[in-house]
């Protein structure tokens, strides 16, 4: 066992019955990009006061996404631009959940409130068929047979709980982007980055994940995981728009890239 899986199987678990109790009406997100050295000290700090996800015995779950977009990639264009309405839409497998899969459809409107969407699927397709079809139909204004799949996203992801207020904790590692067209070709990983996501109470004090974070230094900032593969795998997509929010990441995780 590893020195970071000694440190996961400290906390106290949670099931994902118990999780899903935790109910956030009125809630803040907040959120950090860090490198990986500081994690393992941040993780120690929290052990008193999280619970920590617990799913067939294993405690940092491995998701795998399928996202799809258009031919001239219209969703990582609009969130290029800042659009105040956009998607994004993919098929989600829960590797560690017997592979449940889930294709999904996050909208974020002109008011800034992310939405998520999502039926039940056997596999992840690689066309978009069945109720996938008729679920893109309900829930956006386009038509499915625009899009295509882009890209592969692969990581892993700690979900924990407070156990003294109404808050949860994602933090994901282990990032790693693949062609869709070509998986095994060139695929593209982030092992040192970490993107971490506190939700809590508007009206909750600071947690001690963001006493911890602050006290190592780490700023607040975020990037889309689905924006920042397309970035850095596809050619002959815009990318000036993207440029400063990428350079921000890789300074605040202290992570080099070559584009």
């Amino acid at each position: 066992m590893s020195d970071f899986n000694l440190i996961l199987s400290k906390f106290e678990k949670i099931s994902l019955e118990e999780m899903d109790s935790v109910k956030l009406m009125e809630r803040t997100d907040t959120k950090y990009v860090f490198n990986i050295k500081e994690l393992p000290e941040i993780l120690e700090g929290m052990i008193s006061e999280y619970r920590l996800l617990e799913i067939n015995d294993i405690r940092n779950q491995r998701y795998e996404s399928l996202y799809y977009d258009t031919k001239d990639f219209l969703l990582y264009t609009k969130h290029l631009r800042g659009k105040p309405t956009r998607y994004k839409i993919r098929f989600r497998r829960y590797l560690d959940s017997n592979g449940l899969t889930f294709f999904e459809i996050k909208h974020k409107n002109n008011k800034g409130t992310t939405a998520k969407k999502r039926i039940k699927v056997s596999d992840i397709e690689s066309g978009i068929i069945d109720k996938a079809n008729e679920f893109i139909v309900k829930h956006t204004p386009y038509q499915p047979d625009i899009f295509f799949p882009s890209i592969w996203v692969n990581y892993s992801r700690m979900t924990f709980v407070n156990k003294y207020s109404q808050e949860r904790l994602t933090i994901d590692t282990n990032l790693t982007y693949k062609n869709s067209n070509n998986p095994e070709n060139n695929p593209k990983s982030f092992p040192e980055l970490v993107i971490a996501e506190a939700k809590r109470e508007k009206t909750a004090s600071v947690s001690q994940f963001i006493r911890l974070v602050r006290k190592t230094g780490v700023r607040e900032g975020s990037i889309s995981k689905y924006c920042f593969g397309i970035y850095n795998l596809i050619n002959n997509v815009p990318k000036n728009n993207f440029k400063p929010k990428v350079r921000m990441v890789c300074k605040m995780a202290r992570i080099t890239i070559n584009n």
